[in-house]
């Protein structure tokens, strides 16, 4: 089977993150890692390789020039091959569903294709559904359970309140990992050598017929959120800072 498995490069979550113009954030001295729901993707993506000898897996990543170096973090992981779409245009879940698509489709052997449930910058939680849309093939996400005999994919999903929902879909099919699903691998140092040596083939955003004029949401502003104020204590016995808390909640606050 040939498996595949779209990722996406977003800033750590441990960055301090500013707006440069209104629209785009500063890139200066961000460090820029794998989606965290990805990674799932990838794991999955790699066991299940192992399960269904002769398999392949290709990551696909949509981006500007850095967007290789996920690429590569992702070939360490096991992967076999790359392809990087390259676009520096910021595109809608939809354009980034037809891009990938377009990918995809060219290899009429496709079998699963993996993806986080949502990238942690955008969190718009679409291109997965977009993207199965555009291959005409049945999805599933927030999956935590996967099993697949090479025909058939049987999931897990959560569904709200705890409860899980199974469902069983046939090959080729999109699944959309959340966290649970498993435990990524570390990249090995061996893994890690042998990344550099894999040529990654690159697609030209213009080929896929994906456009950014052809967005459907386009971003007005951004910015950053308000500061919080400053917590306030209230020293004093227990009974006499009771009150003081109820009075500026009623008359400061004023949410009682």
């Amino acid at each position: 089977m040939n498996i595949y498995v779209c990722i996406k490069q977003v800033p750590d979550t441990e960055a301090s993150i500013m707006v440069k113009d209104g629209k785009s954030i500063n890139e200066a001295n961000v460090k820029w890692i794998v989606s965290p729901y990805d990674e799932y993707a990838v794991e999955e993506a790699l066991k299940l390789r192992e399960k269904l000898p002769g398999s392949k897996v290709t990551a696909v990543c949509l981006g500007p020039e850095r967007a290789q170096n996920a690429l590569r973090t992702v070939l360490a992981m096991g992967a076999d091959a790359a392809v990087h779409v390259e676009s520096a245009a910021a595109l809608d879940s939809w354009n980034t569903a037809r891009a990938l698509a377009h990918v995809i489709r060219a290899d009429p052997g496709f079998g699963v294709v993996f993806l986080g449930r949502q990238a942690i910058d955008g969190d718009a939680s679409q291109v997965h559904l977009l993207l199965a849309g555009e291959l005409g093939v049945p999805a599933a996400t927030n999956v935590l359970a996967f099993a697949c005999d090479g025909k058939t994919a049987r999931v897990e999903r959560e569904v709200g309140g705890g409860a899980r929902e199974k469902i069983e879909m046939a090959v080729p099919c999109v699944v959309a990992a959340a966290k649970g699903l498993n435990t990524p691998r570390y990249a090995s140092m061996m893994g890690i050598m042998k990344a550099k040596k894999i040529e990654i083939r690159k697609v030209p955003l213009a080929e896929t017929g994906a456009d950014e004029g052809q967005n459907r949401v386009r971003l007005l502003k951004l910015s950053s959120p308000a500061e919080k104020p400053q917590g306030q204590v209230i020293s004093g016995e227990p009974a006499d800072a009771v009150r003081e808390l109820v009075r500026r909640l009623r008359e400061e606050a004023k949410v009682l």
